[in-house]
């Protein structure tokens, strides 16, 4: 094979190709050398040709090709120092990832050819190893970007509309009976007309994918029968993951992907990224070799305090990307951008996103990374959400994020899990989080909406699990039940694990109701983890994220139906009553043309709730009063809007609590939409007047509905 070579020119990075030949530029600031690797589509361990890159421009190495194709499979070999106690790790035996491919073809084959060094030798990662790893390594591959997106575009549904699905692309669709077995588990499935449908009737307003950037299943555990199923482990930044590709992966990947995001666009669901540029999954400084490490490790990642040799190390996995390096910054942004303009998705979810905005090792609001992210026109522009913390003591950033960010609050989960299991002391604090967090956001110029209020995530229990074990159940993973948190703030129910006594089985229904009704109804952003509306189990594993098997996948077969109802009603009522979904924080106090509270709180006995009664340990139960006035509900022709005035229950107590209506003012008659006691979901015909006792059931929720006034649209503040 042999091929007239150009110049080239240094942007944009990675393979682009013009319909008559690919630019390929690359940085790589440190090299001496840098080698172009041409590989055979049909054996992709044919090394075809290597192409020496003469030419480089402030670190960018670039070179054109006449004639080359979309489906061409590249990687690049690096000459330079390799000198790993002053942080350089070159070594041309190692074939690299492009960190600009738009598409990875394959999956590391682990060999130990794919180290840089010597394993086995005395000294470890201070002697290059000599043995060629091309054969064990995916290769990158030149894609062709064009795709008829008609008129397609992000939706940039407000927040205050929003509900959150998070889910994986995989396991939610491997088991579905009702799609082709072919499409199982892929983008495509993901897209089927009957995914589709099931999401539209849940009632959700946009998919948070756990991460489907081309990721790496460590060594250790695909030694073990394991993988990395859920996908922390990332190594193209780019790149949509050929494990979820049905259609090929070749670029084949990349217009999957986009069709999936189309067809979702068009069911007007939003779809969310879940991100990991906190760090690669080249690990530690014994890690492998597989793309920057060899290409540049002293740019791409953060040198340990004591030697470069080591690396600083804030996310647990051994390594953390340098994001105060202008050209690591670069590339966050340019994938950042890349997926929301070529392939239109809506947002992000950073993972342990305090590791990128560290200034020398201290984390930092004022970070450039928040600044350039602030004044990009794309970026700022959709959802950016944040999981506020990473692995250290100065990682913990709840409530500090810029305006621009929505969080995820695990103080929202943590106390509403304790209050559902009868837990003391935790009334001022349920009404701090039911309310939208004001402690953690209103005095930074925020929104309830900044806080992404959620119960389960993947890490941890499915929601089923949290009412059924006191404990985690992690042998399957292969550690001796050691990994996954200890604390879980869950509770059994009286047995650990599956029962059948009806009693308890009853109580966990009624409190996966009760920890639902309270997400859908809080103010703030509710995120639902797939499955938990269907009574997924994973038997007790909090920590799955390596059981790429029926542990993980939604069973469809043995789906909670009564569960699904339920939660489907709930998101109508958030969705049809703006009440539940404020943009702007409660007052407590009279309403501009309404003349009641906004928000009021109250004792069994139908009485204000004083200062006092917030300190009550034992107490476990309060009403809420919300006033129908909100807003974001606005009539452009300025007419009459009607409104409705709701009462909550909250009752954890185990025993039955009657409630007394409060007066007439806050409502005159009352009618029951909701109650998780006995499963009403419906508005009930009996009418309950002001000063009647309705009574709540152990450990339920009970909504009631009044029928507001019509009041001008002009005095809605």
């Amino acid at each position: 094979m042999k091929l007239t070579t150009r110049t080239g020119k240094p942007y944009p990075l990675g393979a682009t190709w013009d319909g008559k030949g690919v630019n390929f530029a690359f940085y790589a600031a440190h090299a001496s050398a840098v080698e172009l690797c041409l590989f055979d589509q049909a054996k992709q361990d044919v090394e075809q040709l290597r192409i020496n890159i003469r030419d480089r421009f402030d670190g960018v190495w670039h070179i054109y090709l006449p004639g080359i194709r979309p489906g061409q499979l590249y990687g690049y070999r690096v000459h330079g120092a390799y000198e790993p106690e002053a942080g350089h790790r070159h070594n041309p035996a190692k074939l690299l990832i492009d960190p600009y491919a738009k598409a990875i073809a394959g999956r590391i084959d682990w060999n130990n050819a794919l180290f840089g060094y010597e394993i086995g030798h005395p000294d470890a990662d201070l002697h290059p190893s000599p043995v060629d790893s091309a054969p064990y390594i995916p290769k990158s591959v030149v894609v062709d970007d064009a795709f008829k997106w008609g008129n397609d575009k992000p939706l940039n549904i407000p927040y205050h509309e929003s509900v959150i699905y998070e889910l994986h692309v995989k396991g939610f669709t491997k088991l579905h009976p009702e799609l082709p077995e072919q499409l199982r588990g892929t983008y495509a499935g993901l897209a089927h007309p009957v995914t589709i449908r099931y999401l539209k009737q849940l009632g959700v307003t946009a998919v948070e994918l756990l991460p489907v950037h081309h990721y790496v299943a460590d060594r250790h555990l695909v030694e073990r029968g394991l993988t990395n199923y859920w996908g922390y482990n990332t190594i193209g930044f780019f790149a949509p993951d050929v494990r979820y590709s049905s259609s090929g992966v070749l670029g084949e990947q990349v217009k999957e992907f986009k069709r999936m995001v189309k067809a979702l666009h068009n069911a007007g669901i939003e779809v969310i990224l879940d991100v990991v540029y906190n760090h690669t999954a080249e690990g530690n400084h014994l890690g492998p070799t597989l793309s920057f490490r060899g290409i540049d490790n002293q740019s791409y990642y953060r040198p340990g305090h004591e030697s470069p040799r080591y690396y600083d190390d804030y996310t647990g996995t051994g390594n953390t990307l340098n994001a105060g390096n202008p050209n690591v910054l670069r590339l966050i942004m340019d994938s950042l951008r890349y997926w929301v303009t070529e392939m239109h998705v809506d947002g992000f979810r950073f993972d342990l996103a305090p590791a990128l905005v560290r200034e020398l090792r201290d984390a930092d609001r004022l970070n450039a990374f928040f600044d350039i992210i602030h004044q990009d026109p794309v970026i700022s522009q959709v959802k950016l959400i944040a999981e506020p913390w990473d692995i250290t003591e100065t990682g913990y950033l709840l409530g500090k994020f810029p305006p621009e960010w929505a969080e995820w609050n695990d103080r929202y989960r943590d106390c509403m899990r304790d209050f559902w299991r009868g837990a003391d002391s935790k009334l001022a604090e349920f009404a701090a989080r039911f309310a939208g967090s004001a402690d953690l956001y209103e005095n930074s110029n925020r929104q309830p909406t900044s806080s992404i209020n959620f119960i389960t995530a993947h890490d941890g229990f499915t929601l089923r699990d949290l009412v059924s074990y006191n404990d985690k159940h992690n042998e399957a993973n292969g550690d001796e039940n050691r990994d996954g948190a200890d604390e879980n703030h869950s509770w059994n129910c009286g047995t650990e694990g599956p029962t059948d006594d009806p009693d308890i089985n009853a109580l966990r229904s009624r409190q996966q109701r009760n920890l639902l009704a309270t997400l859908l109804l809080s103010q703030g952003v509710p995120m639902i983890t797939a499955g938990d509306e269907l009574g997924k189990t994973q038997q007790g594993n909090n920590n799955a994220y390596c059981q790429d098997n029926e542990l993980s996948w939604i069973d469809w077969a043995k789906a909670d139906q009564e569960l699904l109802q339920f939660v489907q009603y709930i998101i109508h009522l958030r969705r049809q009553h703006p009440v539940f979904s404020r943009n702007r924080w409660f007052r407590g106090r009279p309403l501009t043309g309404g003349g009641m509270e906004d928000i009021a709180w109250f004792l069994p006995e139908g009485e204000p709730m004083q200062d006092t009664h917030w300190q009550a340990g034992f107490a476990k139960s309060l009403g809420v009063y919300l006033h129908g006035l909100e807003s974001h509900v606005q009539d452009p022709q300025n007419e009459v809007v009607s409104h409705e005035n709701f009462y909550i229950i909250f009752n954890a107590h185990h025993e039955a609590v009657d409630y007394q209506l409060p007066k007439p003012e806050y409502g005159q008659q009352w009618r029951k939409i909701l109650d998780t006691g006995n499963g009403i979901m419906k508005e009930d015909t009996d009418i309950h007047h002001s000063g009647q006792v309705v009574n709540a059931s152990g450990r339920s929720v009970i909504l009631l509905k009044s029928n507001g006034k019509s009041i001008d649209a002009q005095h809605v503040v």
